[in-house]
C-alpha cells in the first residue's frame, strides 16, 4: 500500500484525485490547495482524505511515499524539488518546469535521491496512442510523411502561460513517443487577443529528420472543441479523433503511386512525361480500441514504477525533451518567427 498525497485541487487535481481513489493499492491520505473553496469543496466529495492548506504538511508526513504535483507550472521545480529532498517519489503535471536547465536540476536529484521522476504526459498511457505506435513501429502506414495535430476549443484562458506552455506540451509528447525521434527544428507564429502579451491561439511547424513534418495548431479562441491528428505514410493514412467515445481511429489505405512503365518506384526526379501519378483509394479500417482511460493507466503506472523500481514511460528525460521544444518554440514565436534549432538531449 502506497500512501499518496495530492499538492494542487484547482483545474486537474479533482482527475487525478478522483483515478487514485479508484486504485486498490494505493491510499491517498494528503491534499492540499491554497483556495478555501476549493478545500470545502473536495472536503465534500472526500471526507475520508486530510486535507492542507501548505503542502508542507504533506511532505512532513513520513508515512506519505509519494506525491503529485499538479500545480501552476511557474511552482513545479520548487515543489519538486522539496518534495525529493523528503524523500517522496514525484509525479508532475505537464510541463515539468518551467526551463529546461530546472528540468535536469530535478532529474539529477531524484537520480541522486533514488527516487521515481515522473511527468504526467496523459496521452502516452492512451490506448488509442499505443495503438498508433504499433502501426508505425510495423510499418503499416509505410513511411511517415506528415503530420497535423489540432488541439483547439474556447478554453481556459491561463495567466501565467501562453497557449504553447499550456498545450504543445501535450502533442510534442505524442509526437516524440509516436516517432520516437526528437523534432531538429520548429517555427512558431502566435498572437495574443485576449489577454496582454499572453499569446491564446498558435501555429507551429516541426521538423523532423527524414524530412518528416509536423504541423500544430493550439487555441483557446475556438469554437469548437477539436483533438484531432492525422498522420500521412507512403502506404496509408491514419486519422485519431480524440473525442470520439469509440472510432477513435481510422486507417484509410489511400496514398499515391509514382509508376514508370508501369512499375512502382519512389523518388524518380525525372521529366513529367516519363512517369505517372496514380492515386490510390483503398478500404477504410476502424480497429478496436480498449475503452480504459488514458489517466487511469498513468497513475497505476506510476505506482508500479515506485513497487517494481522501473523507468517510467514518460520519466524526467521525456519531460525535459517537451520542454526542448518548448522552449525552442517560444524563442521563434519572440523572433519574428524564424527557424531555431532544438537542443539535443
Amino acid at each position: 500500500m502506497i500512501n499518496v498525497g495530492v499538492i494542487g485541487c484547482g483545474y486537474w487535481g479533482p482527475n487525478i484525485v478522483r483515478n487514485f481513489r479508484q486504485i486498490d493499492n494505493c491510499n491517498l491520505k494528503w491534499c492540499s490547495d491554497l483556495s478555501e473553496s476549493r478545500i470545502k469543496h473536495m472536503k465534500g466529495l472526500y471526507p475520508s482524505i486530510k486535507f492542507t492548506k501548505d503542502y508542507n504538511d504533506i511532505l512532513n508526513d513520513k508515512e506519505i511515499g509519494a506525491v503529485v504535483i499538479a500545480t501552476p507550472v511557474s511552482t513545479h521545480f520548487k515543489i519538486g524539488m522539496d518534495a525529493l529532498m523528503k524523500g517522496k517519489h514525484i509525479l508532475i503535471e505537464k510541463p515539468i518546469t518551467h526551463s529546461s536547465e530546472d528540468a535536469k536540476k530535478l532529474i539529477d536529484a531524484a537520480a541522486k535521491n533514488k527516487k521515481i521522476l515522473m511527468v504526467d504526459h496523459t496521452m502516452e498511457y492512451s490506448p488509442a496512442v499505443k495503438k498508433i505506435k504499433e502501426y508505425i513501429e510495423k510499418g503499416e502506414l509505410g513511411q511517415v510523411l506528415t503530420v497535423d495535430m489540432i488541439r483547439v476549443n474556447l478554453g481556459v484562458f491561463q495567466k501565467d502561460v501562453n497557449v504553447i506552455w499550456d498545450l504543445i506540451p501535450h502533442d510534442i509528447s505524442i509526437l516524440v513517443y509516436l516517432l520516437g525521434l526528437m523534432p531538429e527544428k520548429v517555427i512558431s507564429v502566435g498572437e495574443s487577443y485576449i489577454q496582454k502579451s499572453i499569446e491564446d491561439d498558435a501555429h507551429l511547424t516541426l521538423k523532423f529528420k527524414n524530412k518528416i513534418t509536423a504541423h500544430i495548431h493550439v487555441s483557446w479562441l475556438d469554437p469548437c472543441k477539436i483533438r484531432k491528428t492525422t498522420i500521412v505514410g507512403r502506404k496509408k493514412m491514419l486519422v485519431f479523433d480524440d473525442l470520439e467515445p469509440t472510432e477513435k481511429i481510422r486507417v484509410y489505405d489511400k496514398g499515391v503511386t509514382i509508376e514508370k512503365n508501369g512499375i512502382p518506384i519512389q523518388n524518380y526526379y525525372d521529366t513529367f512525361g516519363e512517369y505517372q501519378l496514380l492515386h490510390r483509394s483503398g478500404d477504410i479500417f476502424i480497429p478496436k480500441i480498449e475503452t480504459t482511460e488514458p489517466l487511469n493507466n498513468m497513475c497505476r503506472h506510476f505506482l508500479d514504477c515506485i513497487e517494481n523500481g522501473k523507468t517510467p514511460v514518460s520519466d524526467g528525460q521525456s519531460g525535459l525533451r517537451v520542454v526542448r521544444v518548448v522552449e525552442a518554440a517560444q524563442e521563434s514565436l519572440r523572433n519574428n518567427s524564424r527557424e531555431v534549432e532544438i537542443r539535443a538531449d
